[in-house]
């Protein structure tokens, strides 16, 4: 995608990311360069919306967040910070200084372990880049929105299955895309156990990760481990995707409990939903979980088995409710501001 010229005032809307193989770990914390790379599926109903506005020179940027309720109000100070500091950092590289109003707003949960904020800050990349009249290749927007501190934001600037490599510099830290989201339309059934921000950020568990003693093991497997979900994506394999993908998310989270400061994002619900994932595998649904950093369970399946799927998980005792989500498309420019 490559915004086109907009006036002072653009809105995008961009998707979550699944990842199916996990980074967990920073090997240049300011530049946001992974220490290993990652593959993701591009979602199509979690979705992240900002709206970019010039303002006059002497005004400050301000921030403002829509509630559920649909009204604007000013962002947390903490959040506005990063907005605020990602602003001046797409400023600087058009070349110009221009406060902006932002507005943002999730129609999922935020902070949850959802990549919330790879949704985020790539509807805030593209809308400022819009917004500012300048274009950008996707690669750049690429780089441009993994330098927000959200790594997975640098997948999110692409539709389908993305590969983030980890870049030995700044512009190589860029996503690549895999096959686009027609290529193989897999669903996801999110068990939302627990919409609440979780207790620790990612941040603060890629800082934790290598004082695990199993972190350089994790680190062995995953070339391996990525061949096979390369390959499992170019033949279109669930089978042979779906092993892969939940080994290597129990062992992000193996990697976070064991950590010198443990945590432990996984609940009772979390448990409930891996159960169930098994025991539909038995019953001959192919279907395969996997988790960020969070409580919340994503159930990798084909559309057709996608309907069992979603009655069996919100049938759980634990799930709160189930968003029905499926593989879908980069960033897009839309009318509907919310300013």
């Amino acid at each position: 995608m490559t915004p086109k010229r907009r006036k002072a005032k653009a809105t995008a809307v961009a998707a979550a990311n699944i990842a199916f193989i996990k980074y967990w770990g920073m090997r240049d914390e300011e530049l946001v360069l992974p220490v290993n790379p990652s593959i993701s599926m591009t979602l199509d109903a979690c979705k992240s919306r900002c709206t970019a506005e010039l303002l006059p020179g002497g005004a400050e940027t301000e921030v403002l967040l829509r509630s559920t309720y649909g009204k604007l109000e000013p962002a947390p100070e903490r959040f506005a910070r990063g907005v605020e500091a990602h602003v001046e950092r797409l400023a600087a590289w058009a070349g110009v200084s221009s406060p902006m109003r932002i507005a943002a707003h999730n129609n999922f949960p935020t902070g949850a372990g959802l990549a919330s904020s790879a949704a985020g800050f790539t509807a805030l990349t593209v809308a400022v880049v819009g917004a500012l009249g300048k274009k950008a290749e996707p690669t750049e927007l690429s780089v441009l929105a993994r330098l927000s501190g959200s790594g997975s934001a640098a997948r999110s600037v692409f539709g389908g299955y993305v590969e983030w490599p980890a870049g030995e510099h700044e512009d190589a830290g860029h996503g690549v895309q895999l096959a686009p989201p027609e290529y193989w339309d897999l669903c996801n059934v999110v068990a939302i156990v627990d919409p609440r921000p979780k207790s620790v950020s990612s941040r603060e568990g890629h800082r934790l990760a290598p004082t695990s003693p199993y972190w350089e093991r994790r680190q062995e497997e995953l070339p391996a481990r990525l061949d096979v979900v390369r390959r499992a994506i170019a033949v279109r394999d669930l089978e042979l995707l779906g092993p892969v993908i939940e080994k290597d998310a129990v062992e992000l989270h193996l990697v976070a409990m064991s950590s010198e400061r443990p945590i432990f994002y996984w609940q009772a619900g979390t448990l409930a939903v891996l159960e169930a994932a098994r025991r539909m595998r038995d019953e001959g649904l192919q279907v395969y979980a996997t988790i960020d950093a969070g409580p919340n369970v994503h159930l990798i399946c084909r559309p057709e088995d996608e309907p069992a799927v979603a009655a069996r998980v919100r049938s759980l005792e634990h799930v709160d409710y189930v968003i029905r989500d499926r593989v879908g498309g980069p960033p897009a420019f839309d009318d509907r501001h919310l300013f």
